[in-house]
């Protein structure tokens, strides 16, 4: 297949991973819209939705690298997902003297930038292990 096509494959099934992920991270963890809140200016959301997404692109990244096809880089894109999920229940789980959900919504950047070292960084540890 021509490395255009592939490409071409790669960044539509990125695409559409990364935007189902923000979708379900949506739907799962906050009580309020993430993306209301960044038209709001909300800098704190902002810094964690980003952390998400890099995250999830992180490993996406990984496993083009490493597989042969787009079907496993689907799969580890989802698997990243979860694990991204998996990593932010942690990380609300371990700041027991807040809750992380509030403090992103009263605009915490210290928070949010945080959240987002969490993602990005837990995002190296998973696509280093697909290698």
């Amino acid at each position: 297949m021509s490395p255009f096509i592939l490409t071409l494959l790669y960044f539509i099934a990125a695409v559409v991973i990364v935007v189902i992920g923000l979708v379900i991270f949506e739907l799962v963890t906050t009580k309020y819209k993430d993306w209301e809140e960044i038209k709001k200016g909300n800098s704190a959301v902002a810094l964690s939705i980003g952390g998400k997404i890099i995250g999830i692109c992180i490993i996406l990244a990984f496993s083009i690298y490493t597989n042969d096809s787009i079907p496993q880089t689907v799969l580890w894109g989802g698997y990243g997902v979860v694990l991204q999920l998996v990593a932010y229940y942690l990380f609300d789980f371990l700041t027991r003297r807040f809750t992380v959900e509030m403090e992103l919504k009263n605009g915490n950047v210290s928070v949010g930038i945080v959240s987002m070292c969490v993602s990005i960084g837990l995002a190296f540890v998973v696509g280093a292990s697909i290698t």
